[in-house]
């Protein structure tokens, strides 16, 4: 911001006034070069400014301010400069035309000492930085969004039945072992003179007592946002623009994620350890969203709406203003860290990048067109348009609680199943090989003529009968009436063409000598390849030869059937390859492709899943009860009125709890290592899944998934020794895998951060609100659900409480506690107080923070927030120094 500086020359080195100032001369203060002061021909219609010249002297590093004095008298030097004030030495120069400056004595009062220099008031130094106008300028302001949240305190002193029995059960080897739920009541417990309740006192004494305390507070704030003001930030790209020319500007806006931007990789590591990202414009929305996802946090439904509360310590003081001091002073720093959290995640959401084109190009991102018409260069700074957010906090009540510790809480919800068939390969592409037939049997011809081989006798033409010889078979005898015996040839060996390639002779399956009048016995030698004929009867009638026709059978050898059957095999073989490999691929595939869509369900509403764990947590606390008798088990007659009498005292929709991490969970000494036969919690399916025997497939079977798939991976460790980790699979196209993968965490794929850490807590601490106006009475059904335990204590009395708790013991000081936020908490006026900024608008808090008192707002601070919009304003640089004029 600037303005006009005026400084009057009254009289000169004690003469009379304005003795020295004539006309046509030229008066100037030398001021430091580093104070901004604008050249003043950019304001012609000033006429404050009228004759007023600025020139620098680049050697002494001086800027000379000054005025042509028009007539003789006193003279006004004005300027314009940045606003904000400064002081520093101020000399006074006087020059006529033609001459150098002349270095003037003057007084900077009446009464003053003359020197050459003076230390007067000045404008700042540099460049004025803008960032809006003051907050009391937006008084009555209404808030534009508001967020609800709470910090709980136990309350340190009384010591909880439920929580005792428990930590008797953990402790067999204690005095407090023996411990039985009679003991609870009368004067030995509300003393503590029983010796196992003095044990157990003192096991948990001073504040960690909060831990078996039933009781506790908590206080409610509500954080506002106001609208202030708007103003351009720094610049964020500089353009010149020639005279008369036009160039056209896109901005590109982009938000920062997780897998984005590999260049600013290293820039957000070493600016911010924690990789937390929001997808929010707004301050307020941020800080909503952070809260949906702190999982330290517990979440009540207050009014309809999800109220997160902060745990702070136990109090050992019982009095609301302590705690509400000790309660304000923990979300001071909370929301403080929280929203400049926010605050810098949002600073860094907008990248903007500009780039100069010479033609119209199809974006959509948004476009500027910067024209020059002057006949000057201008330098356009493109600033970036920030947005000035109040935020104020304010106590708007107090409640009494009920504590109670719950184990397994998530053991009942159930979790959800992706369906997700996958659709067999396509084989088509693969030739399926046909099956080679084993060879058949093979029948083959064979003709051979059968000679008429005589050797004695006379029957040269082949005439006579001839039978076998009765000394040699293999020779035929025909016996004349005179004469001679005719003999022939009655044996044959007849060799027999080669078997074809992978066939043997097995048998001769048809003879046919065509009628001859012969009578033959043949054998087949398979080995020799040959038939042994032996004629029994033959009658050539006068041939010399008879022809015969055999069908002879070949059947195939043992080895050309295992042939055959090698060759189906390996052809078989070669196509389940193909195949096994086709499946494998698709195999692969399908894991892939279930990885990216379980990485990316969207996860169900906080709302619902908060609802959801209340009521999980709620089902074990009644069964608590009812295991020990304090709520009917018996379904017959349903409960009507003990559950009506819990909802009279408890606010159960406004229930909230608080997740012990997994970490607590008791677990054997040595767990197993992880070995080669470890799967995991999702085990990967195999890619061929068999029922078991006897059983029948499941519904779906294989095709559902429940989480992240995992799978043993063996390590070489630093001593060479094999190390097996049970690892979470993930791919290039996978989201983040959720918190608690590497450690084996059961996970819900549409769940969020917090149902993951409570479906893994070892145990959650419930707290429920008792509903305003009945603190006393809630106060006495406490005492026979958990007995008295050290309410007959003195109450070790606390800096700040009320005088009033002097002298009492620890019962009597709840009952007064009880009594009190029962009538604060059903007065109309605090109502009306907690509302009040919704009728009023916004009050500035002067100083930024006050101790914390009930219903009052107590902290204010202001954040500064990016917008997605780019001014471009004409600047302009002393040549010179560089400086911005």
């Amino acid at each position: 911001m600037f303005k006009i500086w005026s400084y009057k020359i009254d009289s000169i080195s004690g003469s009379g006034p304005g003795s020295d100032i004539k006309e046509g001369q030229r008066w100037a203060l030398a001021l430091p070069g580093n104070v901004n002061v604008q050249d003043p021909s950019f304001f012609p219609n000033v006429t404050a400014l009228e004759g007023t010249f600025v020139s620098r002297d680049l050697a002494s590093g001086l800027q000379y301010v000054g005025r042509t004095a028009s007539s003789t008298g006193n003279l006004t030097i004005a300027f314009v400069a940045p606003a904000r004030t400064s002081s520093g030495n101020v000399q006074l120069f006087k020059s006529t035309p033609g001459n150098a400056w002349v270095s003037m004595p003057f007084a900077a009062t009446s009464d003053g000492t003359p020197s050459q220099t003076q230390l007067l008031p000045l404008p700042a130094p540099g460049a004025p930085a803008y960032t809006g106008r003051p907050v009391y300028d937006f008084v009555g302001t209404l808030p534009y969004a508001s967020e609800l949240f709470g910090v709980y305190q136990p309350l340190a002193g009384w010591f909880s039945s439920l929580s005792a029995m428990s930590a008797a059960a953990v402790h067999p080897e204690t005095v407090f072992a023996g411990l039985t739920r009679e003991r609870f009541w009368g004067d030995s417990a509300s003393t503590l003179s029983d010796e196992a309740l003095a044990a157990l006192a003192e096991r948990y004494e001073s504040l960690t007592a909060g831990v078996l305390s039933p009781v506790g507070l908590v206080n409610l704030f509500r954080e506002y946002f106001f609208e202030f003001d708007t103003f351009l930030g720094a610049p964020a790209g500089h353009i010149w623009v020639s005279p008369g020319g036009t160039v056209e500007v896109i901005e590109t806006s982009t938000r920062r994620t997780l897998v984005e931007k590999v260049a600013e990789q290293t820039e957000e590591i070493s600016r911010k350890t924690e990789d937390t990202l929001t997808d929010q414009d707004d301050v307020a929305d941020s800080v909503k969203e952070e809260n949906s996802r702190d999982t330290k946090l517990g979440v009540s439904a207050t009014g309809g709406v999800n109220a997160p509360i902060y745990h702070a310590d136990a109090s050992a003081s019982f009095s609301t203003q302590n705690t509400i001091k000790r309660a304000s002073e923990a979300v001071h720093k909370q929301t403080r860290t929280q929203t400049a959290k926010v605050t810098s995640e949002i600073r860094r959401n907008f990248k903007t990048s500009f780039k100069t084109v010479t033609e119209t190009t199809d974006t959509s991102s948004r476009r500027y067109v910067l024209q020059n018409i002057t006949t000057e260069l201008v330098n356009y700074e493109l600033r970036r348009k920030m947005r000035k957010i109040g935020v104020q906090l304010q106590h708007v009540g107090t409640r009494l609680c009920w504590q109670v510790y719950i184990g397994e809480p998530g053991k009942d919800l159930g979790l959800g199943d992706m369906v997700h068939v996958v659709d067999a390969p396509d084989l088509t592409a693969i030739s399926k090989p046909e099956k080679l037939p084993l060879p058949a049997d093979k029948q083959v011809p064979f003709h051979f003529d059968l000679p008429f081989l005589h050797d004695a006798g006379e029957d040269d033409e082949a005439v006579n009968t001839y039978t076998p010889h009765p000394d040699n078979v293999c020779r035929g005898l025909s016996k004349p009436l005179v004469g001679t015996d005719n003999t022939i040839q009655f044996c044959f060996d007849i060799q027999l063409p080669p078997p074809p390639q992978g066939y043997s002779l097995s048998q001769i399956v048809s003879k046919d000598h065509h009628g001859a009048q012969i009578e033959y016995k043949c054998d087949l030698l398979t080995e020799l390849n040959k038939i042994k004929l032996q004629l029994t009867y033959a009658n050539f009638q006068g041939k010399k030869s008879l022809p015969i026709d055999f069908i002879l059978l070949y059947i195939p050898t043992e080895q050309a059937k295992q042939d055959v059957i090698q060759a189906n095999a390996d052809a078989e073989a070669a196509y389940q390859k193909e195949v096994s490999q086709l499946q494998h691929e698709a195999y692969g595939k399908a894991v892939r492709e279930r990885l990216r869509l379980v990485s990316s369900i969207r996860p169900r509403s906080a709302e619902d899943l908060r609802s959801e764990e209340r009521r999980g947590v709620f089902r074990r606390l009644i069964r608590r009860l009812e295991e020990l008798n304090l709520y009917p088990q018996s379904p017959n007659p349903l409960p009507y009125l003990e559950s009506q009498q819990i909802q009279q005292f408890f606010d159960v929709e406004e229930m909230l709890y608080f997740v012990a991490p997994d970490f607590w969970r008791p677990g054997p000494v040595s767990p197993p290592p992880p070995s080669r036969n470890s799967v995991g919690r999702y085990p990967v399916p195999p890619e061929k899944e068999d029922p078991l025997v006897g059983t029948k497939p499941l519904p779906l079977a294989g095709q559902t998934v429940a989480g992240w798939y995992s799978r043993a991976d063996e390590y070489k460790a630093i001593n060479g020794q094999p190390e097996w980790r049970v690892n979470y699979l993930i791919t290039e196209q996978t989201q983040p895998a959720p918190l608690g993968s590497s450690l084996g965490w059961l996970i819900q794929i549409d769940g969020d951060e917090r149902r993951n850490e409570f479906l893994n807590a070892a145990w959650v601490k419930a707290i429920l609100p008792i509903r305003p106006g009945q603190e006393v009475a809630a106060l006495a059904w406490l005492t026979q659900v958990e007995g008295e335990i050290a309410l007959g204590l003195p109450y070790p009395y606390q800096q700040g409480d009320p005088e009033i708790f002097q002298g009492k013991k620890i019962g009597e000081v709840l009952q007064i506690v009880a009594q009190q936020l029962k009538e604060s908490n059903t007065v109309v006026a605090n109502t009306l107080a907690a509302e009040k900024v919704f009728e009023t608008g916004f009050d500035p808090l002067a100083g930024g923070f006050r101790p914390a008192e009930p219903y009052q707002i107590f902290d204010q601070w202001v954040e500064i927030l990016p917008t997605d919009q780019v001014a471009a304003v004409a600047v302009r640089y002393d040549p010179r120094t560089g400086q911005q004029l």
